[in-house]
């Protein structure tokens, strides 16, 4: 190669050299490119992702979705489901002291579908049951919801003598006790002369009865026309438990253990019974104050348990309606009568549209539903004045209900 040819050679090397150096920087270019608008990507896709799992937080949040207490309670604790612990943590220590609240046995807070307060107090704890006394007639009331949808009970309307065929020879008969309806059984409207005010009392004689609960209850004199005028009557709600036996053959309590307790993991259940096997469906129930929150659950949850209508929705919705009303009481915060539940004042503090549903029992038995602020409370006690057993409503609305808004 002459020296001539050596210089071209060199030439078109450095300038063959030089295009690919080009080539490469702007491969590299591109690349760096091409990475900064795939980064850019990235960064987008993440803010998208970050916003997208906020929005399923807070829709987890509003819907509550706590998993069910089937088999056992979630727990959280007060602040996390915006309760103030401070407050509550005063209203244990002064039922704890027995003074301004004596002679209960539990307190139980249940929120967003969370278990947040289980206290328990003079040697009572979670495994030991108590009697609900008459927060048993809204568990009843729960059964004869079921019956109807189940076609069992043709409805509210059917009078109350059709139950009973068989028996004859009703004493006092007349129109107004043939126009008895179950509706006016669920609203304490039979126009008997049931009460139980005092010692020798109907209900008093009914108690001491071993066997004839329903003919004792049919047998009443009448003092005025059905649907008429409210009297606490626990005999016509005890006379549900032959109505359930009449029309599903099975007694009260075996078809609340099928159709109830079993669908919501409820066990450890007592009722008290007389001689034929009927239930006392106005006041014999025992359970765990844990299962007495799950009703409460139910019921706040519109009758619907995991993925299964339990009490049908619109039962629970009528239960609640206020059929009968209390208003014209100056100082008493309930205000109406369902179907065997109380209605009491909404939260006046809150938004004070809902109102607050209760299931009572003598001597402070209490199942509270508060569907403004998602929650269930459930107290259970020993109470001896009527000023004591009233005195969980007073701090429902002394503790409870600020600890929301503070």
């Amino acid at each position: 190669m002459t020296g001539k040819d050596f210089k071209k050679s060199r030439r078109e090397f450095l300038k063959k050299s030089m295009a690919d150096m080009a080539g490469v920087s702007f491969l590299s270019s591109f690349i760096k490119v091409k990475n900064q608008a795939k980064g850019k990507t990235m960064v987008r896709i993440l803010i998208i992702l970050v916003l997208l799992c906020s929005h399923l937080m807070v829709m987890a949040q509003s819907t509550n979705k706590a998993p069910w207490p089937t088999k056992e309670w979630a727990r959280s604790m007060p602040k996390e489901q915006k309760l103030n612990p401070k407050l509550l943590n005063e209203l244990v220590q002064l039922i704890r002291e027995g003074k301004t609240f004596p002679n209960l046995h539990s307190l139980l807070i249940v929120r967003n579908g969370y278990l947040v307060v289980e206290e328990y107090f003079d040697d009572y704890h979670a495994d030991r049951i108590h009697t609900l006394q008459s927060v048993s007639k809204s568990f009843t009331s729960a059964l004869i919801g079921i019956a109807i949808e189940q076609g069992k009970i043709k409805g509210v309307q059917e009078r109350a003598l059709d139950f009973f065929p068989d028996i004859h020879d009703i004493q006092n008969m007349d129109e107004r006790k043939a126009a008895i309806k179950l509706q006016d059984l669920l609203t304490m409207r039979s126009g008997t002369d049931y009460h139980e005010h005092n010692s020798g009392s109907p209900h008093d004689k009914l108690n001491q009865l071993d066997r004839g609960w329903d003919r004792f209850y049919l047998n009443r004199k009448m003092l005025c026309k059905p649907g008429t005028r409210f009297q606490y009557d626990s005999g016509g709600v005890i006379l549900m438990s032959s109505i359930l036996k009449s029309r599903t053959g099975m007694h009260a309590d075996s078809f609340a253990e099928k159709y109830l307790f079993i669908p919501l993991g409820i066990k450890n259940v007592m009722w008290y019974r007389n001689q034929e096997g009927h239930p006392h469906t106005g006041g014999g129930l025992s359970l765990l104050p844990r299962n007495m929150a799950k009703f409460g659950l139910l019921y706040l949850r519109k009758g619907r348990w995991e993925n299964r209508q339990v009490v049908p929705a619109d039962w629970v919705e009528e239960s609640f309606q206020k059929r009968i009303s209390f208003d014209g009481r100056s100082s008493s915060r309930e205000i109406g009568y369902g179907y065997l539940w109380w209605v009491l004042m909404p939260d006046l503090v809150g938004a004070g549209k809902e109102n607050i549903f209760a299931a009572m029992g003598f001597r402070a038995q209490y199942i509270f539903i508060i569907p403004e602020h998602d929650m269930v409370v459930v107290v259970t006690g020993s109470t001896v004045s009527q000023s004591d057993q009233k005195r969980p409503i007073s701090f429902l609305y002394s503790y409870i209900l600020p600890a929301v808004h503070q």
